[in-house]
């Protein structure tokens, strides 16, 4: 794709007048999604999509350019340079065996993107933040967004998202007249992204063909697994009010019902089984070891920690609503996954054979 591309879509409308959106991250789960929210946005003129690998499918308003966010020498000031709203979705899951590797994509081209919104003088920026940066806490009630951002320290994603927020609270004092807007969402499901978190997090052994009611018979239950859910399309509506209104600070994100061992039942049409956590967590962590499933016992260990969130302030505040419930978004996510559902983009590929052996033969766990 030809690198002036932009240029020439400002070229073919250059009266326009809305907002400038730049996203950084625009072809993931989230990405995509938030790119189509923003170009059906009306007060959003112009969105560039920044990818490590750009794709061939042409949204509305949207123009594309390559970035690698793990190169130390990107220049990001060029892109940021007159936009009105940066939105910094991007984020390296894998791999999960190489955490040097996701600290300097992640941690240090999060902390790139930042200081190039302050040097291009952008006045918003939009930044995924998650669940996983809270400190551990309860699953009988909801927290707002004042519970520490600790995050448990064992997981690599956890870690660097609370560090990340942590350099937050210093890059707004520096910057107290930019606008910074951190979201925390709960789990992000979608048909389109069912064969990507099948290959981020089950792996290449995973089959999806075969999770469907009837035929999974039991779903583990271990103290701690009750966590939340919401359809990305939701995410992308918050994501898009964050854009277009005058807030800032941080928004939880969720829908109800929280997920555990009995919704998943429910949806699964399975029993539930008491399984003591130690038995659990080994199993994954020897699945990890062994390089048959790229998702790390500490990935576990978090999951089980995280608390619930109150979405008071998103609803209140960004006037927003989910559409879909939690279990929808689990049923669609699930029925992608058994159709080997995917998207126009290259990490939404589709479920193949040759893509289950591409993953193996490169390393579980091993490869962004």
């Amino acid at each position: 794709m030809p690198a002036d591309r932009r240029t020439k879509a400002r070229q073919r409308d250059p009266d326009a007048s809305g907002l400038r959106v730049v996203v950084v991250g625009a072809t993931g789960n989230v990405g995509s999604a938030v790119v189509r929210a923003l170009g059906e946005e009306a007060a959003v003129s112009s969105v560039l999509g920044l990818a490590r690998r750009v794709p061939d499918w042409a949204p509305e308003k949207t123009a594309w350019h390559a970035v690698d966010l793990g190169d130390p020498d990107v220049d990001l000031v060029p892109h940021f340079r007159g936009a009105d709203v940066v939105v910094h979705l991007a984020w390296l899951f894998q791999p999960t065996h190489e955490p040097v590797t996701t600290w300097r994509s992640n941690v240090l081209g999060s902390v790139r993107v930042f200081e190039a919104v302050a040097a291009a003088g952008v006045p918003a920026l939009v930044y995924a933040s998650s669940v996983g940066a809270y400190a551990p806490g309860p699953k009988g009630r909801a927290v707002d967004e004042s519970w520490s951002t600790h995050g448990w320290p064992e997981a690599a994603y956890t870690r660097e998202k609370s560090y990340l927020e942590r350099f937050l609270d210093a890059f707004e004092q520096r910057h107290p007249d930019l606008r910074v807007v951190r979201m925390r969402p709960g789990f992000l499901f979608q048909r389109q992204s069912a064969s990507q978190q099948r290959r981020l997090f089950g792996g290449p052994l995973v089959p999806g063909r075969l999770v469907r009611p009837g035929l999974v018979p039991v779903v583990p239950d271990v103290p701690g697994l009750r966590f939340q859910v919401l359809h990305t399309e939701d995410a992308a509506a918050a994501y898009r009010a964050a854009a277009i209104r005058d807030v800032r600070g941080a928004f939880n994100i969720a829908a109800e019902p929280p997920v555990d061992a009995g919704v998943l039942a429910e949806i699964l049409g399975a029993r539930v089984l008491r399984v003591p956590r130690p038995f659990l967590r080994g199993c994954v962590a020897a699945a990890w070891k062994l390089h048959l499933a790229p998702a790390s016992a500490e990935l576990f260990d978090a999951v089980l920690r995280i608390p619930l969130m109150d979405t008071t302030r998103a609803r209140r505040e960004l006037e927003w609503e989910p559409r879909h419930t939690a279990t929808e978004a689990l049923e669609e996510f699930l029925h992608g996954l058994r159709r080997g559902a995917g998207g126009p983009t290259a990490p939404l590929a589709e479920d193949s054979p040759a893509g289950r052996a591409h993953e193996v033969a490169t390393g579980v766990g091993e490869r962004p």
